[in-house]
């Protein structure tokens, strides 16, 4: 759908001073078309330029194929999520240097919602990938506000 210069990303990155902080979150949607489950995903970087100055977002959003068979327990779909963010994350890690970085997940702590059946395999993997431990709800408001939110923007502008 609208995909991201990563080489420009990494650019405005290394033109910030060390002070600026850098969050990277996932987010989806599923939708049905023509009887076949889709879902969108989006990734969003926030460039918190200085940790102060305001912020610059960056995003992709990407649709495929959805399989997950319990629409209340998404685990394919959010893993999807969170391999998008991870791989973002190590395609940005030489330009982000010693910048703080997270990586924010839109999954739940709490076992009352449907996205904490993948809470403790995506922190892992994370973990794994990254060298890092992710952020989760309510915490990770690059997935849950950013993403969500810059796929209306980005979807409006195509």
């Amino acid at each position: 759908m609208r995909k991201i210069d990563i080489e420009e990303v990494k650019e405005y990155i290394r033109n910030t001073s060390n002070s600026t902080k850098i969050y990277i979150g996932a987010d989806s949607e599923r939708y049905k078309k023509n009887g076949v489950w889709f879902a969108d995903y989006t990734v969003a970087i926030v460039i918190h330029i200085d940790g102060n100055h305001g912020c610059k977002v960056f995003g992709t959003v990407d649709t495929e194929r959805d399989y997950d068979q319990k629409k209340n327990r998404p685990r394919t779909r959010l893993m999807n999520e969170v391999y998008r963010a991870s791989q973002m994350y190590l395609e940005l890690a030489e330009a982000i240097g010693d910048r703080h970085a997270e990586v924010h997940l839109d999954i739940s702590c709490d076992v009352m919602n449907g996205s904490s059946c993948v809470m403790n395999e995506a922190i892992g993997y994370v973990k794994g990938m990254c060298n890092i431990t992710p952020k989760l709800k309510p915490d990770a408001f690059s997935a849950s506000y950013t993403a969500d939110r810059l796929k209306d923007i980005l979807s409006a502008a195509a």
